[in-house]
Order: C-alpha cells, then structure tokens, then sequence
C-alpha cells in the first residue's frame, strides 16, 4: 500500500499519488518571536487604506484573520515547535476571536486534528473549520476548565459588538493547562463528530456552512501543534477538481479583461508619503499632477495630526515645489490629513487649500506661494482631548451651499465633533457640532440649487440648520456616508447609506427615518458603482476592519445583502474600477501580486498585477490618460508606478462614469460611480 504523504503546505494542483493528507504543520519555520507590532507606533489602522503583507513575520501558508491585533507568536517546548495565542482577548472577545487560517475554500467532508494546550480557564481555545469568513465559521473547543463545545460563529449580530452564536452541542470535560489535548472533528455533510484524544465527547448536524478552511482560535492564552487536515482519497480528488475548475474560471474570466500595463514610473526620495496624497492640475497643463503631505503625529494618537512637508510634482516625477522640510520618517498615517486641490475662487487655476500651523492657507497651485490665511477657530472649551487653543483640523470638504453650481464653501472638520464652514474668502459662515465620523458628503436633494450634507449620522441645511440625527440611537462614528438614488429608476427617492463602524450598515430617507440595519460588524471603506450589470440599479460595496477585517459585503440600493466574502485579510479603499470601459466596474483591493487585485461583483480575483517588483503599499484610481477607462496609481513612500491596460478599446461607446471631485478626496470618502456613456473618438 503506498504510504500517506506528509507535507508541510496548502495542498496545490500537482498531482499526489495516494494523498489523503490535505495539510500538516507543526509551525517550525515560525521563529520564536512575536510576529507582528505596531508600524512606526502608529495605531493599527494604518492596515484600513494600506496594504502589508505582514507586520514582521511572514505566517504563509497561514494567514491572520485579525490583522491589527498582535497575538501570534512562535517557540518551542521540550524540543517541539508551537504557535501561541499570547495575550487575554478580553476587550474584544465579545465579538471578534484571534484566528490564524490556512487551507482552502473548497475544502469538504475533512478531518481536522490539532494539539491544543490552554493556560487560563477564563475563555476558549480550540479549532475552526468551514471557515467562510472570520465572522461565520465553526468553533470546537475546550472552555471554562470543564467543557468542550461545538458552536457555529453567525455573520449578523442583533446587538452591536455582541457576537451570535449559535450551540450546537456542548460536554462535561475537565482539562488543566499542564498539558495538550487533541481536538478532533470529522465532516461528513451536515453531520459533526468532535473528539478529544480520541474520544467522542459531541455530534451534531447543521449545514449552514458544508466547506471552508482551517484554523486555530483561543480568547486566552493558547498553544497549538500538530496540526492535520486529512480526508478520504475520494473526497480529496473531489477537492483538486473544485479547485481545478474554480482556478480555469478565474483564467477565464481575467483572459477575458485588460492587463496592467506598467505606463510611468519614477521616485520620490524623502518626500514620499503613504495614502497621503492628492491629485489635480498644479501647473495648469491640463494634466493631473501629485500633491504628497508628509505628518508628524503629535499629543495624542492619530488625532492631531501636523503636516510638516508638502510636496508637488507631475506624473513625470519632476517636482514643481515644496513647503516644508522632508523627513522619510513622517511617511506613513492612519488618519486624514486637512489638505486638498481645487480652484476655490474659480479664475480657473488650481489652489491648494490646507489647514498647517494652525492656520487654514490658500496656497498658489503653480508655486506653492501663500495668497491668504487665518487662523483657524478657538478648539471647543469642553473637549474631550484639548492640546492646544486653536483647533488643528482633521480633514477638508468642499461643498455648495451659496447654489453657484461650483462647490466653493470649505468645510472643516475635526476628529469627531465640531466642523466650521468657510467661504472661498476664509470667512467663518457658520458651524455645528455633531457625531461628525470620517468624512461628510453633500447633494441638492430638495432642487434649490443648494446641497444639503450628511456627516456623521446627522444631514445640515445649507444654512447650517441641523435636520435630522441619530446620535442618540447610534453609538460608533461614522466611517463612510453617501447621499443618493441608487437604484436605476430617476425618480427613485434619494437615501442616506451610512457605513458606521461597529454598527453596520443603516440605511434611512431624506426624514432620517432608519430603513434597513445591518449588523455586519465594522463597516467601511464603501464605495457605489456598477459592480453587477445584471441587477438593477448601482451596489454598494464596504470591507470590515476592526475586529473582523477583510469581509466585503455587497448590497443593492435597498439595503439587502447580495454577496459575502473575505478575498483578503486587512482593510482596502475598495476603489471602483472602470477597467474595462464596458459598463462592469471591478474593485480595487491592492497592487499585491498575491493578495491584492481587481475584484467582481462576486468577489472573483478578475484581475492580477505583474510580479514585476511594483510598490503595493498604497493605490489610486484615476482616468490619467484620458480614454474615459482607469489608470492605477501605485506607491509607496519611495516610488510611484502607474499601470495602464495593455489593449485599446474596442467599441465606439465607452462607459465614462460620473466619479466624487478630486478636490473632495480622503481615505474615508464614500467612492461614488455614477453611470455615463460618452462615443469613442478615433
């Protein structure tokens, strides 16, 4: 009889005679260290709008489902390898759990083995397996000192930050942290059994998830070892044929579409920041150029933020001007920064406008020169966190309030209370106080001429009147909120879709009467286009980060959930794509050759970057070279390279989307991609 094989890796397409190994590991290429730390002692969110493919440690084949959080760490004990679960999950444990992952979706009727050792009583620790998404999977484990349960994770919560759960069966079982324990649980179907060295201790049945990955989870201090996936030779043929077919499709579908074609590339050496970018006409030329700020994090966390370089240069690298002294150390963020292009006074040449030093300064676009400034308004007596006086802004909208068809009035704001409204003259015209979020979002929903805004969970009239809020029925800050009429018919009614963080997804009228609510954990990122040609109307898409990072959730304009599913395991812009200039939009997850990616409506790798040595730290989307189709923007805080497709357009109509200014740009905005054909010029 020819001997099981023991491998150490995924299982790939090659074939294996006999295989009814899926996966081994015993974690000994993991060095016994902490894998991962704070980037520069930021706060962790910097993996919201930028891609790192690990935070110190490479863990492949494994991958950390719950990137932000420092848990994992390697070693060794009487001379065998180990992964630990170092630290007490007790802020988050109500619903986000520590998870290392490996395998494959299509991964069926398995039997998953692992050596478990618990060193507190106070939470679980075990395995999990139909992995789906970090929100929805299966839990076997040991917990409490005396039991071990079977429980299946549900991906909506009823109650904010209560994780629900649904048991499936549970056994008396005493166990100690003196020793390992072999969990056990074998597949078939819908059916479950669940062992302990060996001893059936739970069955059950429950088909809500048939297939999925792997992994370990504790919300205590844990160890684990000896892992093994293995199923029957029939069933493991079955396996290499599902992925077989999956991974013909997706060579299929991205033949079928353009490729990155590297158009420019150049560097930016010590002025080069990460997300932290702008774009528009500098030099009038009629060509986009980058504006590059550079932050020094100052009194408290990520919440007074001080631009100290500003860089311009166009997209051939050459740099026009510089304000501020360059240092690569201020490259990176995890927040917005208050700056922006854009003709405020309309001569048809472009400003930056910015908050810096306390001042908010209209900056000449050609020259980097200061035309005018003021100081920015007294900081609210009765803050929270008050460092200074003067308020040192947090980011910068521009808005219609005056109905001159132009968005001149200058909105800003800080983090997250109190916003001030300015003319293009810097005059305060007015402010309010509100749950602000991230990022606000304005639009003529009445037909005056005049837009009315959305910031936080709270919509102003263009006179500064508060209309609506539900600050007191939602307690997180809003992440990402959009004004509009989605759905494909022109006299469909415009909603507020609000992105709230912990809270999910809320979705209410003109009234702020709440519609729909979906507690999908902490929604972000979210962006509107045409992400299903077949349904009506535009979706809108949102990743999770904290506590559940990863999951991207597609709704359509009522609110209800069309797809789900976790392609990567951090957060992402999730930046609509016009790629192909037919009328399907595709999302931009990252420039990782690995991970990242263009994504489908259906949440399909479509489109993948050449393992050509690009930067993947941070993206943009943008028409650079003027065929109405998208250019990606990629960089890092050294280089830019820009990929354009590697083929013309073939038709005589070409889909021209409406997009968000780029004077309104942030790493919060809600991405919005408004259906428009233009007839293709020869």
């Amino acid at each position: 009889m020819t001997p099981r094989l023991r491998i150490s890796t995924l299982l790939l397409l090659a074939p294996l005679a006999m295989a009814a190994d899926l996966f081994r590991d015993d974690f000994s290429r993991f060095p016994p260290r902490i894998f991962s730390e704070p980037v520069k002692q930021l706060t962790n969110a910097i993996q919201e709008y930028h891609y790192l493919p690990h935070r110190g440690v490479p863990v492949a084949p494994w991958e950390d489902a719950i990137c932000h959080d420092d848990v994992w760490a390697g070693g060794d004990e009487d001379g065998k390898t180990y992964l630990e679960q170092h630290t007490v999950n007790s802020q988050h444990g109500r619903n986000m759990n520590p998870l290392m992952i490996a395998g494959d979706p299509e991964w069926f009727d398995y039997t998953l083995e692992v050596k478990v050792r618990a060193f507190s009583n106070a939470n679980f620790a075990g395995l999990a397996f139909r992995y789906r998404t970090n929100r929805h999977y299966y839990l076997f484990a040991l917990t409490g000192g005396n039991r071990a349960v079977l429980r299946l994770r549900l991906p909506y919560e009823k109650k904010t930050r209560i994780a629900e759960w649904k048991e499936l069966g549970a056994a008396e079982f005493a166990y100690d942290s003196k020793r390992y324990y072999t969990l056990k649980v074998e597949n078939d179907g819908p059916k479950i059994r669940a062992f302990i060295d060996g001893k059936l201790l739970v069955e059950a049945t429950d088909g809500e998830i048939l297939k999925g990955k792997v992994g370990v989870t504790s919300n205590i201090p844990a160890r684990f070892t000896g892992v093994r996936v293995s199923a029957a030779d029939g069933v493991e043929k079955q396996i290499r044929a599902r992925i077989a077919a999956r991974e013909a499709e997706l060579a299929k579908l991205r033949a079928a579409n353009p490729k990155p074609k590297l158009w420019k590339k150049f560097d930016t050496p010590r002025f080069g920041a990460g997300r932290n970018v702008r774009f528009g006409d500098l030099d009038g030329d009629g060509k986009l150029d980058m504006l590059i700020a550079q932050n020094v994090r100052k009194a408290s966390k990520n919440s007074f933020d001080h631009i100290s370089c500003l860089t311009a240069l166009n997209l051939d690298g050459k740099v026009l001007w510089q304000v501020g002294r360059p240092d690569p150390y201020n490259d990176t963020l995890a927040n917005d920064t208050p700056f922006q292009i854009h003709d405020i006074d309309g001569d048809g040449a472009s400003e930056v406008v910015m908050v810096k030093d306390f001042k908010i300064q209209i900056l000449e676009g050609q020259t980097g020169k200061v035309k005018k400034w003021v100081w920015m308004p007294e900081a609210p007596k009765d803050n929270k966190d008050r460092p200074y006086e003067l308020e040192v802004g947090d980011s910068i909208y521009f808005a219609d309030f005056a109905g001159r068809k132009a968005q001149r009035e200058i909105v800003v704001k800080d983090r997250y209370r109190t916003f001030w409204v300015f003319d293009s003259n810097l005059k305060q015209l007015w402010w309010n106080q509100c749950n602000t979020g991230h990022f606000p979002y304005s639009l003529d929903t009445d037909g005056d001429g005049r837009e009315e805004m959305v910031i936080g969970y709270s919509m102003f009239a263009p006179d500064g009147k508060k209309l609506w809020s539900l600050d007191e029925q939602v307690g997180d800050h809003s992440d990402g909120i959009v004004l509009g009429n989605f759905s494909g018919n022109p006299k469909g009614p415009i909603r507020s879709y609000m992105f709230a963080s912990d809270e999910g997804f809320i979705m209410s009228n003109l009234k702020g009467q709440v519609e729909v609510r979906v507690r999908a954990g902490h929604t972000q990122s979210p962006s509107v286009a045409k992400y299903r040609p077949e349904l009506a109307g535009l979706q809108l898409m949102s990743i999770n980060f904290w506590r559940n990072p990863g999951i991207v959730t597609l709704f359509d304009p009522e609110g209800r959930v069309i797809e789900q599913g976790e392609p990567i395991h951090s957060g992402s812009p999730i930046l609509p794509v016009n790629w192909r200039g037919d009328g399907q939009e595709f999302a931009m997850l990252s420039a990782s050759v690995k991970e990242g990616g263009m994504i489908d409506g259906h949440l399909r790798r479509v489109v993948m970057f050449p393992d050509d040595g690009h930067p993947d730290l941070a993206c943009n989307v943008l028409d650079l070279t003027g065929d109405r189709r998208d250019e990606i923007v990629v960089w890092d805080s050294r280089r830019v390279w820009i990929y354009t497709q590697d083929r013309l357009f073939p038709g005589d109509r070409i889909y021209a989307p409406r997009r968000n200014p780029d004077w309104n740009e942030s790493n919060y905005r809600v991405n919005v991609s408004m259906p428009a054909w233009q007839p293709v010029r020869r």
